[in-house]
């Protein structure tokens, strides 16, 4: 079930950047990937740090050119918003290569078919999540200390919640151990990247 409502021509991407480091937050923390954050968004989240409206357009055979400068076969389809964008095609593509490829997204697409992993970060309503998913690999809800537990309306393999990284970050952290302590079910996604200040 592919999105219809793309931002670009089938095959060709909006490509913002594309950089090799290590997964910070979620189950997969600490893999090394090849990050390929795409361009575009459909919501403004006010935590958003993320610049992601500059872009190259990129076909399939170009970007697999450049992810061959990286000893590694995990992708992690980021953004922005990378529902907007991606098809069953491009990612067959990169399948057939032998790439590992995992999502981060906001929830507020369907996905196509073709992924990995599914990391998916609720910015959206629960009904929204509901029409759009089943079941996903991991759950990570951002929370600052104004917010309680989440109600998912859909299963996981995994569950997180992930401190809100601002004016307040030890405040985020401290309320987010202590849900997690009240909820033992969930667990804790520090956003290492930022802490250790590396991409």
């Amino acid at each position: 079930m592919g999105n219809t409502n793309k931002l670009c021509e089938i095959d060709m991407l909006k490509v913002n950047e594309i950089f090799y480091s290590i997964q910070g937050e979620g189950q997969r923390a600490g893999t090394a990937n090849i990050f390929i954050r795409l361009a575009g968004c459909d919501l403004t989240c006010g935590f958003c740090d993320t610049e992601f409206e500059s872009y190259k357009k990129m076909n399939n055979d170009k970007l697999l050119e450049a992810l061959k400068e990286y000893d590694c076969k995990n992708i992690i389809w980021t953004g922005g918003e990378p529902a907007l964008q991606l098809t069953e095609e491009i990612l067959l593509y990169f399948g057939t290569q032998g790439y590992y490829q995992s999502i981060e997204t906001n929830g507020s697409n369907k996905l196509p078919d073709g992924l990995d992993y599914v990391a998916l970060s609720p910015k959206v309503a629960e009904h929204v999540i509901k029409k759009n998913f089943v079941k996903v690999n991991e759950l990570r809800y951002a929370r600052h200390k104004g917010q309680g537990i989440p109600k998912p309306s859909i299963e996981a393999d995994y569950y997180y919640l992930s401190p809100i990284f601002g004016e307040a970050d030890q405040e985020n952290i401290l309320h987010c151990i202590k849900l997690i302590k009240e909820n033992p079910e969930w667990r804790l996604s520090i956003q290492m990247h930022k802490l250790l200040k590396i991409l």
